[in-house]
Order: structure tokens, then sequence, then C-alpha cells
């Protein structure tokens, strides 16, 4: 008898993207011809580079050929791609590594999949609520969540509280945890850590000998100097911490599935009962040589074509706009009276919702009302089901459009 995996029964869904497309397949049902205004949506909107395209046809033409096919993937990457992502680390961040430290992915989440695999059962893991609930819910399939408390707790997993009281940054946990997740900017509230606050993140984790797991997808729409790119740009971060980044948050890149995780040669685990230190990044390099294939050759080619002179500036053009897209919407929600959070160094603005509504009662009124689709709070977590996160990737034409709608709604009030 085949038995299953038991963590897979116990994960709670994570459908909120098809309820959200259902819920506006049904607007335009009964709404025919009309624009939605999609503020929902978590990467850019805007075509390929031309670089990157250029980068991909070649790459394709070469594997038709027999003198150019490439019939070995290097596990770890490219070593020419690696090589770029060192040179602007170096560049951006004033951060050196070796090449045994980047690792080409397809992803970030079968990356945080396969971290949570890598390291023990027994390990006490923190998280920041709210989070994507990807997050959660890998931390459950992968067993390292411990025993079900209630429907929203687990044994081994620690909500940082990140709340309205501390602006929604969060606090250093009160007890041990082995293993911390941190976002930043937070891809739900927008919300940074500065350097002084990220600091006391890279102490905790030294004096605890924890690991951070840091997701910096989002790092490009920084634009406090205070606020660090990287995680490696805190003294000591090396030694602790494991950085994710993503190409598709800052390019039309999500139909590629490209990215990298930075695991630091200093990174070290130990065993819960012979106390030995073992070298992380051995122990990773181990497991994508024995279970993944390698990342596409294609995708690499397109990632590499990023670090283009032209395509840098290109980049830049595409984050501004962003960055530009995020402010107007933060800046007509405040003009609301709403409380208000992020859309400063990040692409995402996270508000609550006034008189008291619930959020997928807010996000239909919001649709059917305006043809504004946001992203319902209790997706990211019960506690946040009377706050709604807006995107800035859409349309600028989308964007001054539904604010102008909101704002005449408002003063007919």
């Amino acid at each position: 008898m085949a038995l299953v995996n038991e963590n897979y029964l116990v994960s709670p869904e994570t459908t909120y993207a098809e309820d959200i497309e259902r819920q506006i397949n049904a607007f335009r049902v009964l709404n025919v011809g009309t624009r939605v205004f999609r503020f929902c949506d978590v990467s850019p909107v805007k075509p390929l580079l031309t670089d990157v395209s250029l980068a991909m046809n070649k790459a394709v033409e070469d594997l038709s050929l027999c003198a150019t096919s490439k019939g070995h993937i290097q596990i770890q990457g490219n070593e020419s791609l690696i090589d770029k992502i060192i040179k602007d680390y170096s560049y951006t961040c004033g951060v050196r590594f070796d090449k045994e430290a980047i690792f080409i992915n397809s992803g970030l989440n079968s990356d945080f999949e396969g971290i949570m695999n890598v390291l023990g059962e027994n390990n006490i893991v923190a998280i920041t609520a709210p989070v994507d609930a990807t997050f959660d819910n890998t931390i459950v399939l992968t067993g390292r969540a411990g025993l079900a408390i209630d429907e929203n707790r687990w044994s081994n997993l620690v909500q940082l509280k990140c709340d309205a009281e501390t602006n929604f940054v969060p606090l250093l946990p009160q007890e041990h945890v082995d293993v911390i997740f941190l976002s930043n900017p937070n891809s739900v509230t927008g919300t940074v850590l500065d350097k002084t606050e990220l600091k006391r993140w890279v102490n905790y984790a030294t004096e605890n000998q924890s690991i951070i797991i840091y997701d910096a997808s989002f790092q490009a729409y920084i634009n406090d100097k205070n606020v660090p790119r990287s995680i490696y740009e805190i003294k000591g971060a090396k030694r602790v911490a494991i950085e994710m980044r993503s190409y598709s948050k800052n390019v039309g890149f999500a139909g590629l599935q490209c990215g990298f995780v930075v695991m630091p040669t200093e990174l070290q685990v130990n065993t819960l009962e012979a106390d030995e230190w073992f070298s992380l990044n051995k122990l990773w390099k181990k497991r994508i040589s024995n279970l993944t294939n390698g990342v596409s050759h294609v995708s690499q080619c397109a990632a590499e074509a990023l670090y283009t002179q032209k395509s840098k500036r290109e980049i830049a053009e595409l984050v501004n706009y962003y960055n530009i897209n995020a402010s107007l919407i933060r800046e007509e929600l405040l003009a609301l009276k709403w409380k208000v959070y992020g859309g400063t160094d990040s692409p995402f603005v996270w508000f609550k919702i006034p008189n008291g509504k619930t959020s997928w009662k807010f996000f239909n009124l919001l649709l059917f009302d305006f043809g504004i689709a946001g992203t319902p709070g209790i997706v990211f977590g019960a506690a946040n089901d009377n706050y709604m996160r807006f995107s800035a990737f859409a349309e600028r034409k989308d964007i001054v459009n539904a604010l102008a709608k909101l704002k005449k709604a408002h003063k007919q009030q």
C-alpha cells in the first residue's frame, strides 16, 4: 500500500491567485468590454528587453548547430552569468564573493523548498506575518512546521510580530529560533528594514547560531540609501545568511523562470547529536547535483543579457516607471485619509480598508463598482482581513484612471 506524505494533507490550499482570476472573469462576463484595472499582479507587465530577446534567439540557434550545441549544463550555472552576478554585487553593494557561492536557479520557490529540505526537521523556523502563503505552506509541506496546534499555529513555526503596531516591520523573536525568513522589501506590505534594523537581525543570528533566508527579489526598487540592497552589506552576514534573488521582478522575465541564490562558503550548519559543523554550500551543491538538471541554457543566456549597459539603462527606466506608479497610488490613498504602508522603496502599497470592511468584500466592491482588482489581505493570513495590497505593476494610464474613479467616489460620499 502506497502511503501519502501527510504534510500535503494538512497544508492549507494556496489558491488565491486563481480565486482572484475567477472573480475578474465573472466581472468580465457581466461587464463585456469594460477594462479591468489590475492592481493585483506581482511581476512587471512590460515585454522582454531587446538584448534579452536577441540573446535568447542566439542561444536557440546555437543549440540547433552541432558546433555550438550544449550537451551538458553546468549544475551551478553558466560561468559567464555567475561572473556577471559577482561583478554586479561588487559594483552595486560593495560585496565580493567566490564563484562557489552563486547558484543559478529556475525560480525562488523551488530553492526555498530545497533549502528547507537541506536544513533539519527539528529547527524552529520564524517567518514574518503577513507573508506570501507559498513560503508559509512550503515550511509545512517540507515537514519543518512541526505539529499543528490549531488552524493557524504550528509547534516549530514562529510568526514574527509584524503589524500596524510595528509599522509592519518585523520584531526580533522573544524566543530562540534556528531559521529566519525575511523579505526586504517585504513582498506583501512593501515595507523595508533599514541598515540599523537589519544589523539587529544579523546580530541575533550570530548570537543564536541561526540562519537567515533573505528574499531580496524586489531590491531594485529601493530608493533610500539607508536601506541595503543586499543583506551582505551588513558586516558578518556571510556567516549567517542565504540571499535569494529573482530576475522576474524588475523586467518582463516571469515566463523564463530564472534567478539565483547566494550560498556563502562561510555559512555552516550543525548536527544535533555529534555537534559537528558542515559547509552548507557543499551540502547545497550535493543537493542540486543529485536532484536537479540545472537551469535552461536559453534562460541563462537571457539573464546574462540583463547585464549589458543597454539593458541596465532600460531596467533602470522600468524600475523608475513602477516606482512612480507606486508613489501615485500611495499619495492618492493617503489623500483619501486611508492608513497606508509601503510604496516608497517597493512596488507594493499596503493599506487598511476603510469602514471596517473585510478584504474579500472590499475586493468585490472595488472590482464591481470601479473595475479595480487588488489583492485581499486575508490571503496573507487571517489577521490581515482588514487590509489590501495594491501593486504598481500596471500601465500608468490604468493607475491614473482607477485612482481618479476612487477620488471621485470619495468626494461624493
